[in-house]
């Protein structure tokens, strides 16, 4: 009797360490890193109209008209950093008003949407934010 209550306990013991690095893993599995999402080889320069940007956790969004090749505008959401990290590197909520003429340079989303991670966004006075997200210099290192 005493054995079989010892393997149940190691059973259940093992059942609830199972299941509780299960539910750890879980919180992680909702952020990404930029090579599961973005990538390296489509780097992308756009110039477009800024229509919102959205403070959210855990990135914050910027969202463009961009003119396309054929004059047709193709609206695209560009993923930055979290709105701590972006006031931290000076950005502010009224850094990029609605309407501002901007240029994002950044990577494209592997699945070839209009989506991408932003390095910096730059100001036709030749300002430069950088937006701190998981993007290859989104924090100012390197030379742009």
């Amino acid at each position: 009797m005493r054995r079989a209550s010892k393997v149940v306990a190691r059973r259940w013991a093992a059942s609830i360490a199972g299941a509780a690095l299960l539910l750890a893993a879980t919180p992680a599995g909702a952020h990404h890193s930029f090579a599961a999402e973005f990538d390296i080889k489509r780097p992308v320069k756009l110039r477009g109209i800024v229509t919102a940007m959205d403070w959210i956790n855990p990135h914050s969004w910027i969202h463009l008209d961009v003119k396309g090749p054929d004059g047709a505008i193709v609206s695209w959401a560009i993923e930055g950093g979290s709105p701590n990290a972006l006031l931290r590197l000076g950005f502010t909520k009224a850094a990029l008003p609605k309407g501002s003429d901007v240029v994002v340079e950044g990577f494209q989303a592997k699945d070839g949407s209009n989506r991408a991670v932003g390095q910096f966004v730059a100001f036709a006075d030749g300002r430069k934010l950088f937006l701190g997200g998981s993007a290859p210099g989104a924090h100012g290192e390197g030379d742009h």
